[in-house]
């Protein structure tokens, strides 16, 4: 069973960055599916951007070209960078990994966008 944590959330100004990053406990490399999703205030949750197999990527339209995904293999890590953030981009935001055929979730971090 992989377990996720994540890191770097916080408050953070609009127009300003953040890097989150996803520790895994357990080699993720040949994961199907590695990414993070995000559930705000009174909405369902989300998806913000994940990386397939074979290193394609898709990302919500929302944060296309603002946010970028990438993973390091060696640290079993799957980072997210947010740039430009606006105060809809508050959330709690989530690690995904679907690995060896299962799903397996984070327990998110706060990101809170405001001035």
């Amino acid at each position: 069973q992989v377990q996720l944590v994540e890191s770097g959330g916080g408050l953070v100004q609009p127009g300003g960055s953040l890097r989150l990053s996803c520790a895994a406990s357990e080699s993720i490399f040949n994961s199907n599916i590695i990414g993070w999703y995000r559930q705000g205030p009174g909405k369902e949750r989300e998806l913000v951007g994940i990386i397939r197999r074979g290193g394609s990527t898709r990302y919500a339209d929302s944060v296309q070209g603002r946010f970028t995904i990438s993973a390091d293999n060696a640290k079993n890590t799957v980072n997210l960078q947010m740039n430009s953030l606006k105060p809809e981009d508050t959330a709690v935001y989530y690690c995904y990994v679907h690995h060896g055929g299962f799903p397996y979730w984070g327990q998110g971090t706060q990101v809170t966008v405001s001035s």
